[in-house]
């Protein structure tokens, strides 16, 4: 079985001024952290809200420091169920994002025509 695990990420950024700034620096950082032993793994603005529903920007700053949210998309091949492609995810993200928190968000799992298109993608490359 294959699967696409979403892992949240709540990754520090000193020294800004804008949220936009904060998504730029923080992807930025996250991606060199997994470069180049994770180059796979796909890194998106993470999206946030409030307790009443209201959707929030996806970094919060104060004092010139920002905290930003990121959603870290990967997939994981042949495992046997959704527990050990989560488990396997978050190791793999852990090991490189040391003192970063993560969250595991979801796990799908990939159909055929998505996992014979992405290896077909692979080779091309």
């Amino acid at each position: 079985m294959d699967c696409r695990v979403v892992v949240e990420a709540a990754v520090p950024v000193y020294d800004v001024g804008t949220a936009d700034e904060a998504v730029r620096i923080a992807v930025s950082k996250t991606g060199e952290m997994l470069n180049p032993d994770l180059n796979y793994v796909e890194i998106d603005m993470g999206s946030r809200t409030s307790p009443s529903g209201e959707e929030l920007p996806p970094a919060f700053i104060a004092a010139d420091e920002a905290l930003v949210a990121l959603e870290l998309r990967m997939d994981v091949f042949n495992v046997d169920r959704g527990e050990h492609a989560r488990r396997i995810a978050r190791k793999e993200i852990g090991q490189r994002l040391r003192n970063i928190p993560l969250k595991v968000l979801s796990v799908e799992e990939m159909d055929e025509e998505e996992t014979t298109e992405r290896s077909s993608t692979d080779e091309s490359e």
